[in-house]
């Protein structure tokens, strides 16, 4: 299949390429308008089938109040505040703003109120709240930029207000994440093409894999502006598929050039090369975009919209990146020849017998590893799971306002908030219990609430219609703090006198909380299921799949207990936080699987070729990390710098799933890769590839079984350009020939 789509490509090479191009410059057009389709709101973290979304609609429908959404405008005076005198200038002025927006259902100062909390504690600042009805994710931006634009326009506002609350909060989430995001392009891009041009050494040969990221990008793009017509899809999908598909793009151009270049240095140009690469090279993408997607696949299960968009985003994005390796890259290739080669001046290069002695150093590692198999694999499992023990500690929190950082508005009301007032304003927690009437049992329910420790008041219950009553408790604390959250949920464990049904920030997320982990279990199985019968099509073993979920499994495992040590603990740098945002984990250790299982593929397909060479089971261990272990350790530094750019967005959650990612591809590249793998080999020997007689046959008879190119031997290093094309043997047999 893959050698014959090779030489079809080969032999038509130029409308292959035209094709990719005419492609590209429509996924361009169609895909330039998916940013402003994306979504960005608190219900994109809801499971809309949950109880809290419910008591939601139905406080809605009573009231005309959404209550995710909502005002908070930060006044400060140049007077202290007097809670009994007249309201300041500026703080009428902020009331008369807010009451002539037509979305605001009440406006709420600390005069109306007879509230002196809303007032901060030196007396020069107060907030007003504005409470809305539903609205629009467009008619949410429109907004706060009227909002920003009236208050600018206002001299006896402008200087002296900001605007904050729910709805601003989450409209500048999304423009801080659309920022930040194109920062980390800019940065990431110029440092990614070096070091591309100091793994091949040649200005084109690194600017192959960076047009496969672009147009990779670009088909991306294009697919989450189709899927933005039948479902929301988060603003957040675009920092992964930037990440994602960088990485994963010039991954798979790095796999496919480096091998292409070997199959150059043996059999010229010609169709030869190209075949041969797609049979090997190109089969192994092709199961490593499988494997990738499979475990971003997984995640599409949890119901949560942004959840679900996020993995919709990955597949797509994964399917960009293998159709490019698979159809684009190939007909470049067969176009470029050995002009691969070209803009690479001699003095830049490495002779064959360099690169022969860098196989040679992943060969001395591979012996000496399987030398003492024992050891190494104890001694690599103990760090990885000493790097992943602070995973027992792990807390979750979500996402608000708070997360944002003090230049925009959003952020500044909510530092404000948090640090000037003794009780901040804060959502309460709503119970909607559905019953006809507020009788005894439902009175004394109240009672009971505002006995609970940690609930500072309760309101009387208020009927919302025939059916329903609604009793709001205020929490101590910060809405998402651990007070708050303990307490919500102790009024949660109370008997109610009819069914309950509980909203508000807090009550919201511990539902969130409990929605992700009911549906983990399916989705780990989903994932191990397939990545198990995708490794068993690619090796025909057992043995091997259940290894391979072992180590991904600590991998990801580490990748978490880092997680936790930078982000929860406050390390490196970065302000402790209250726990980890509660998508983060999902996330991360979906991406974190799919790319070791990548990684894996990548070596797995290298020793296949070895043993069919005729090598034994140690020999070809060995031949594979030394062809493997430049191409990975590269592939992780290029996907650590994708993947890392986003560590330097000013949102936590975005910084969490950047560095966690890139923590997980940075152990995967060397503890296991490197230790891990070939001790573990080295134990089993030739049981590595064993599987039971009916599962072997059925492999044989699919034609699982082989490479469709059965090569000669280990390709050889890719000559300097000038340099003829040689014959290759393995790395190890080479002489030790210093280089200049």
């Amino acid at each position: 299949m893959f050698s014959a789509l090779g030489s079809a490509l080969h032999a038509r090479r130029r409308v292959g390429l035209l094709l990719a191009g005419l492609a590209a410059l429509l996924a361009a057009v169609f895909g330039g308008t998916v940013e402003s389709r994306l979504t960005n709101g608190l219900s994109d973290y809801d499971d809309p089938g949950g109880a809290n979304v419910e008591a939601r609609r139905i406080i809605q429908q009573a009231t005309g109040v959404d209550a995710q959404q909502g005002y908070a405008v930060l006044v400060r005076t140049r007077e202290a505040i007097d809670p009994e005198g007249p309201l300041p200038e500026s703080v009428g002025a902020a009331v008369e703003l807010l009451e002539g927006r037509p979305e605001i259902r009440n406006v709420v100062d600390y005069a109306s109120a007879a509230n002196p909390d809303l007032i901060s504690d030196d007396s020069r600042s107060t907030v007003v709240l504005g409470t809305v009805g539903p609205m629009a994710e467009k008619a949410t931006v429109d907004a706060e930029r009227e909002l920003q634009e009236a208050i600018e326009d206002d001299p006896v506002l402008r200087g002296s207000a900001w605007l904050g609350g729910a709805t601003p909060g989450h409209v500048q989430v999304d423009r801080v994440s659309t920022e930040d995001l194109t920062r980390a392009e800019g940065l990431a891009l110029p440092f990614i093409l070096v070091l591309l041009f100091l793994v091949f050494r040649g200005v084109v040969a690194a600017l192959v894999p960076l047009a496969g990221a672009v147009v990779t990008l670009l088909i991306t793009f294009a697919g989450l502006r189709v899927a933005t017509s039948f479902m929301s899809v988060s603003s957040g999908s675009l920092n992964l598929a930037f990440a994602l598909g960088l990485g994963l793009a010039v991954d798979f151009g790095l796999l496919m050039v480096s091998r292409y270049r070997e199959e150059l240095a043996v059999h010229g140009p010609g169709a030869e090369a190209v075949r041969r690469t797609m049979a090997s090279a190109g089969r192994t993408v092709f199961f490593s975009a499988l494997t990738v997607a499979a475990a971003l696949a997984a995640i599409t299960v949890f119901p949560h919209p942004y959840l679900r968009s996020m993995g919709l985003a990955g597949v797509i994005t994964v399917i960009a990146a293998a159709l490019f390796a698979l159809l684009g890259l190939p007909a470049l290739l067969a176009v470029l020849g050995a002009r691969v080669n070209a803009l690479a001046p001699r003095r830049w290069q490495r002779d064959g017998a360099a690169r022969a002695q860098a196989g040679r150093r992943w060969h001395r590692i591979a012996h000496g590893v399987m030398r003492r198999p024992v050891l190494v694999a104890v001694a690599a499992a103990g760090i990885m799971l000493l790097v992943a023990a602070p995973v027992t500690g792990l807390k979750f929190t979500g996402a608000d306002p708070s997360a944002l950082p003090a230049s925009t508005s959003a952020g500044k009301v909510s530092r404000a908030l948090e640090s000037d007032f003794s009780k901040p304003p804060a959502a309460p927690l709503q119970i909607v219990l559905e019953t006809a009437s507020a009788d005894a049992g439902v009175t004394a329910y109240a009672r009971r609430i505002a006995a609970v420790d940690g609930v500072e008041s309760v309101a009387a219950p208020v009927r919302l219609d025939a059916r329903h009553y609604e009793i709001d408790a205020v929490l101590g604390g910060a809405p998402l703090g651990t007070g708050a959250k303990d307490a919500a949920q102790r009024v949660m464990d109370l008997d109610a006198p009819a069914h309950a049904r509980y909203t508000g920030t807090t009550a919201d997320f511990l539902a969130q909380k409990a929605s992700i982990g009911r549906h983990v279990p399916l989705a780990a199985g989903t994932l191990a299921v397939i990545t198990l019968l995708l490794l068993f099509a690619f090796t025909g073993s057992v043995l091997l799949p259940l290894k391979a979920l072992v180590m991904n499994t600590l991998s990801t495992a580490a990748a978490l207990g880092f997680l936790v040590w930078v982000f929860q603990h406050g390390n490196l740098g970065f302000a402790a936080q209250n726990g980890i945002e509660a998508t983060s984990p999902v996330l991360v250790f979906a991406l974190a699987f799919g790319l070791s299982t990548d990684y894996n593929v990548f070596l797995l397909g290298r020793i296949k070729e070895g043993r069919q060479a005729g090598l034994d089971d140690r020999a070809a261990v060995a031949e594979g990390l030394a062809r493997t272990g430049p191409v990975v350790t590269s592939a992780a530094a290029l996907f650590c710098l994708a993947l890392g750019a986003l560590a330097l967005s000013r949102l936590v959650f975005v910084q969490e799933l950047g560095l966690g990612t890139a923590f997980a591809v940075l152990i995967d590249a060397t503890l296991v890769r490197a230790l891990l793998v070939p001790s573990l080999m080295a134990l089993l020997g030739g049981a590595n590839w064993w599987a039971p007689g009916p599962l072997r046959r059925m492999h044989t008879r699919l034609g699982l079984d082989r490479l469709e190119t059965e090569p000669a031997g280990p390709a050889a290093p890719a000559p300097a350009p000038g340099e003829r094309p040689q014959k290759e043997e393995p790395l190890d047999r080479r002489p030790a020939v210093r280089s200049t």
